[in-house]
């Protein structure tokens, strides 16, 4: 898995999972890795990067799942979103 950075406007990470040999890109909300003392704030970007490290297993698979069609992905990786790349 690939972090590309912070997507502004959907207050997002943008990261691509290969998926069956192809690339496919999704956006994590950055209000995943928010600190539950911290509730409604911003989270760092260390932050962010820390737990979507931590949890980079269960993203894969969460990109994986809905690359595929999957419709039942539990909370809070139900968040996850794919990105039709151009």
């Amino acid at each position: 898995m690939e972090v590309r950075g912070r997507d502004i406007a959907t207050e997002s990470y943008r990261v691509v999972v290969d998926v069956d040999g192809a690339p496919v890109t999704a956006l994590v909300p950055e209000r995943l890795a928010a600190d539950r003392l911290t509730l409604g704030a911003r989270p760092s970007h260390e932050a962010a990067y820390s737990w979507i490290a931590a949890n980079r297993n269960q993203i894969e698979r969460t990109v994986a799942r809905l690359a595929q069609g999957d419709p039942g992905i539990k909370a809070p990786f139900d968040q996850i979103t794919l990105v039709e790349e151009d």
